[in-house]
């Protein structure tokens, strides 16, 4: 077993495909299946199964992984750690977001600050980005609505409010607030179960005793404006969140439970990493004194379909 098949089998693992891998490593895709064909001879297993032209990894191969994510890591730190010492000028910070907002500005600064650091942003709703936070798929994230779980480092730095929006016709349209008894009986339109917006939101209806109507689900903050926008019903946004779109309407709700914390966060065993701690020295820290709360129904919600974050005790 060489070092350069344990590269091999953890990009394919990575990138869950050869052919990603291969651009990843930058080394042909035959060389790379010979290194992981090699490592699977060697020791008589089996640790990907091939499904068209992605590969999924066998039970063996999810072990590995496991693995070789810590051998990465080490070997990451090792780098930084050799880099830190003339200065944080080359490495790679990834982070992950559920929504552009407030990262962006983070970036742009810890970019202004140390330009020789490659950034790598994704998105996704809270629960996915914590899994990838979870799993070592990302260094750092921000977002609202942190679990409290003692391996996250955390640091509050933003409150956020949800208001509702509706289409320019809506009779709605000229209010500038709504209380929670006037979403009663109305159509919602709301995010996938795992968005802390959505949690936010349904934890405050079922606060105030309020039914809405029939809802409809859809899977990002973008389809969520446009079915809006086509009548659908009314939309949560955290406020900062809404922009200028001509064809919504942004209204306060009144008497309810709406507000929460953003957050930058990482795992404790994580956050003495250079790039990482570069990361969070420019966290402004607006909100002094709060802690981590867990949304109710935020992880609930995952357990009621059979999903639980990786690690989450």
């Amino acid at each position: 077993m060489s070092f350069l098949q344990l590269r091999a089998f953890h990009a394919v693992a990575d990138n869950r495909g050869f052919t990603r891998a291969a651009e990843a490593l930058n080394v042909t895709q035959p060389t790379l299946s010979g290194q992981v064909r090699g490592l699977e001879e060697t020791y008589g297993v089996r640790l990907f199964e091939r499904r068209g032209r992605g590969v999924e990894l066998t039970p063996i191969g999810e072990r590995l992984f496991a693995v070789t994510q810590r051998l990465m890591d080490d070997q990451a730190d090792a780098l930084r750690l050799l880099t830190a010492a003339r200065g944080l000028h080359t490495g790679v910070l990834r982070v992950g977001a559920d929504a552009p907002y407030h990262v962006i500005p983070l970036l742009a600064a810890f970019s202004g600050d140390h330009p020789g650091i490659q950034l790598s942003l994704s998105f996704g709703n809270s629960v996915e980005v914590l899994e990838r936070l979870f799993e070592r798929r990302c260094d750092v994230a921000v977002l609202p609505a942190v679990p409290s779980d003692r391996r996250l480092h955390v640091i509050p730095f933003q409150r956020e409010r949800i208001g509702v929006f509706v289409e320019r016709n809506h009779p709605w349209a000229r209010r500038k607030a709504v209380a929670m008894a006037d979403l009663t009986d109305q159509p919602l339109v709301l995010r996938e179960k795992g968005s802390v917006t959505r949690a936010i939101f349904e934890q405050a209806l079922a606060e105030a005793k309020v039914r809405p109507g029939p809802s409809l689900e859809v899977g990002s903050r973008e389809a969520v404006r446009e079915a809006v926008a086509a009548g659908f019903g009314v939309g949560a946004v955290f406020e900062s969140e809404f922009g200028n779109d001509r064809r919504l309407h942004l209204l306060r709700v009144e008497g309810g439970t709406l507000e929460t914390t953003e957050y930058a966060v990482c795992r404790q065993d994580r956050r003495t990493a250079p790039v990482v701690r570069a990361f969070l020295d420019l966290v402004p820290g607006l909100v002094p004194g709060l802690v981590p709360g867990l949304v109710p129904g935020l992880v609930q919600g995952l357990d009621d379909a059979g999903d639980r974050l990786p690690g989450t005790e």
